[in-house]
């Protein structure tokens, strides 16, 4: 069910993924975007009148996140996910959806995962995500090789991973972007810091031999040219976009659009009453 189809290829190599993660915990985890989400969660949760009593989290951090939400369930974010139909009042999917060769069926299962009204919250990156980074090693390997080979992940637009969330049966569904702007001394510090995040370079179709130092330093260039940080120009800026997808279980209590045409009240005149109300 969530695998892709036999005639695309897969977007992950989901080993290097998982060694990338692995490295990423071993030598320091950056965990700052993780903290935002979890941080924005926990905000969104405390807005919500109503007590969740068996939570579960699908992520590729679970050291991070089991302490965030300690009376969790954590799932590690695989193909088929290991949660039990019905078995949960929330399911959040937590900075892993956007490694997905399937992302909605990764919404599909949490969302049968869920009992009627649970709630279904994905954050992960996307929108303009490193839109910075792609352009420039872009035009660096273009003027270098003539050619382009896949090196930063593509991110899913607002308006399209919205729409998973009816896809999966999902009501009242949600979307939100939050952007966040980062400072970086250069290209380099920036390649750092992705390795931290356990977000290096893990797509199946990627080149598989280092990159030249010629490209990578007039990538940096193009950065420093391009994308300088506004409030102090010798660093360079990047955009991080977390994409927020909220839906719920269907139930029966839930509110239901009125049916076309079943209005008691025709707009025009509750227009006019409202102006009469500010005259």
């Amino acid at each position: 069910m969530t695998n892709p189809p036999p005639d695309r290829p897969a977007l992950t190599d989901r080993a290097a993924l998982l060694r990338q993660r692995a490295r990423a915990e071993r030598g320091g985890f950056a965990d700052v975007l993780h903290r935002i989400a979890a941080d924005e969660i926990h905000d969104r949760l405390s807005e919500v009148n109503r007590r969740f009593t068996a939570p579960a989290v699908v992520t590729g951090f679970p050291a991070f996140w089991a302490p965030e939400f300690p009376q969790a369930r954590i799932v590690s974010d695989e193909s088929v996910l290991d949660l039990e139909a019905g078995a949960h009042d929330l399911v959040i999917h937590a900075m892993a959806l956007h490694w997905a060769d399937d992302p909605v069926g990764q919404i599909i299962q949490g969302a049968r995962a869920l009992r009627p009204d649970g709630l279904f919250i994905a954050v992960c990156p996307g929108g303009q995500s490193l839109h910075e980074l792609r352009a420039a090693l872009a035009q660096a390997e273009a003027e270098a090789t003539g050619g382009l080979s896949p090196r930063v992940l593509p991110m899913g637009e607002i308006r399209d991973m919205g729409a998973l969330l009816g896809r999966a049966g999902l009501a009242l569904p949600v979307a939100d972007l939050m952007p966040q702007k980062a400072s970086y001394r250069d290209l380099f510090h920036l390649a750092r810091d992705l390795r931290a995040m356990g977000e290096g370079n893990a797509m199946a179709a990627r080149l598989r031999r280092p990159t030249g130092r010629g490209v990578l330093a007039r990538a940096a260039a193009i950065m420093a040219d391009h994308y300088p940080d506004r409030d102090n120009p010798s660093r360079i800026s990047v955009t991080f976009d977390l994409v927020f997808l909220t839906g719920w279980s269907p139930s029966d209590t839930q509110p239901k659009p009125l049916r076309p045409g079943s209005a008691t009240t025709r707009l025009e005149d509750a227009l006019n009453e409202l102006r009469n109300r500010k005259t």
